[in-house]
């Protein structure tokens, strides 16, 4: 039963849009809404082909690139900043203004100082990617829980311990959290700045289609996106229960209680 439900909830309301659009459009044409089969068929003449390998493949380089990038910059300076007031007092102001700054409003500047290429993207996706991460784990380090610090003490965990221990495990339901953000401020980033300025990927091409008038193609790039993002979410999903299978055992432990 289980397992019907959560079928139905992951394919009770699309399939329901998807009978209203049909039904939308099965009385005439609309030109700039193509009928479910069109689509489909679409999709598949222009995904499962060449461009799979000319615009997605890239498209995905990049976004796992930034992701990564901004993980490590993000918990390395989110661990030495929530474990320190100095550093919190100095940088605080510093990095309150770097992040009230879209990242998209700076591709002009870095089409200038680094051209059109893919460092470019991969640097717009990780100063929006960044911040979710960054600012989690200060949260994170900065709220942990006060047995868990006495415990340390008392096994006189220092350094490598400590941190492996006591303070990584401490923050990451807060880590994960802004990873997840993470992931969809990514996606968008990535698909802005392919729009802007690239010669591949999925919203070169999405924008290209438009240029062309060939809108069930536009379309077909949309749709594709959307299912990247489940695909991110579902995986992402995963490596979170396998991650937090502590944190979410302690949590039943505790209701149960």
């Amino acid at each position: 039963m289980t397992v019907i439900k959560r079928l139905g909830m992951w394919f009770g309301l699309p399939a329901i849009l998807i009978a209203l659009w049909w039904a939308s459009t099965a009385q005439g044409v609309n030109f700039f809404v193509p009928k479910p089969d069109k689509l489909a068929a679409t999709f598949v003449n222009v995904w499962f082909s060449e461009k799979f390998f000319s615009d997605v493949v890239p498209s995905m380089g990049r976004l796992l690139i930034s992701l990564a990038v901004s993980l490590v910059l993000g918990v390395a300076l989110g661990v030495a900043i929530g474990l320190s007031r100095t550093l919190r007092w100095l940088l605080e102001p510093l990095l309150e203004f770097i992040r009230a700054v879209p990242s998209t409003i700076l591709i002009p500047v870095l089409l200038l100082l680094i051209g059109i290429n893919d460092t470019m993207k991969i640097t717009v996706i990780v100063l929006g990617c960044l911040w979710p991460i960054l600012l989690n784990t200060i949260e994170g380090v900065r709220s942990l829980d006060e047995v868990l610090k006495n415990t340390a003490l008392v096994y006189r965990l220092r350094g490598f311990d400590r941190m492996r221990y006591l303070v990584l495990p401490g923050a990451s339901p807060l880590i994960m959290a802004g990873i997840r953000h993470s992931l969809a401020v990514g996606l968008i980033l990535l698909v802005v700045s392919e729009m802007f300025a690239s010669t591949d990927g999925i919203g070169y091409s999405i924008i290209n289609f438009q240029n062309r008038i060939a809108i069930p193609e536009m379309w077909s790039g949309i749709f594709l996106l959307g299912i990247i993002g489940v695909l991110l979410s579902v995986v992402f999903q995963a490596i979170q229960k396998r991650v937090l299978g502590w944190y979410y055992g302690l949590k039943e432990a505790s209701n149960d209680g």
